[in-house]
């Protein structure tokens, strides 16, 4: 947050028209505010502005107001183009093509997960997991080398949520024949960190299926249900302080 401060504070000072707005508004109150395509032409500035656009601080802000009100945007990925449209009435015919910042056709993008406009996205033909903002156009990959970060499809489940710091995280829980590894990825410090799951793994097997994660106050939720065996759904609750989960 300090980093971000100088960099608009360098910025502000350079520019005879900003004086009196000072660094903390407009970086509060101005940047994370801006239309996606105008923060997409803000990073042309100068390396200041970059630099700060570019911060995670400033992704979480902007990500926290594009989801409010008129705001909010669709998402429309088909076989060959991605489109990004409004939600409001007088708007929806408008579309905006995007192009994909990764070496994939639209149609082998898999969404896991979204969360206040950032999205968890796997890569059908390397099965990558990534956190994209199709918005201001920007995405890491979180996969690595320990082979963190990759996602099977029919067995593993993901989600995202905020935790008490304002961290953005990921949710990995990745089911074996008779295992149940969790881990976490942290957005601010970059890693991965395990979670130990409930002590009677009862859902392990390819008999269960888990939906995605849905967070809602300070817990992510994931539905979990018997695939033979109709109206056998339990709700399995991670604790996002706590970080422990609850059947």
């Amino acid at each position: 947050m300090k980093k971000l401060k100088g960099c608009l504070y360098s910025a502000s000072e350079s520019n005879t028209k900003l004086p009196d707005l000072g660094p903390d508004l407009i970086m509060s109150e101005i940047l994370p505010r801006l239309p996606a395509k105008c923060v997409g032409r803000a990073k042309k500035v100068c390396k200041e502005w970059l630099s700060c656009i570019s911060s995670k601080e400033f992704v979480m802000m902007h990500c926290r107001h594009m989801c409010k009100g008129s705001r909010q945007k669709i998402l429309s990925i088909g076989q060959e183009s991605c489109f990004i449209s409004s939600t409001t009435v007088d708007l929806v015919d408008e579309k905006t093509m995007i192009t994909l910042p990764f070496h994939v056709r639209p149609s082998d993008v898999w969404i896991l997960s979204s969360l206040n406009g950032l999205l968890c996205v796997c890569l059908r033909n390397t099965f990558e997991m990534l956190i994209w903002n199709p918005l201001i156009r920007s995405c890491i990959n979180i996969s690595d080398s320990k082979s963190y970060g990759f996602f099977k499809i029919y067995s593993d489940a993901v989600g995202l949520y905020i935790d008490s710091s304002n961290d953005y995280r990921v949710l990995h829980i990745k089911r074996g024949r008779f295992t149940v590894d969790v881990m976490a990825y942290s957005r601010r410090t970059s890693h991965w960190k395990r979670i130990p799951f409930l002590q009677k793994r009862h859902y392990h097997t390819n008999g269960y299926v888990w939906s995605g994660g849905t967070f809602y106050e300070d817990g992510l939720y994931f539905t979990v249900f018997q695939f033979w065996l109709a109206g056998d759904i339990v709700i399995i609750r991670f604790d996002v302080n706590t970080e422990t989960f609850q059947k």
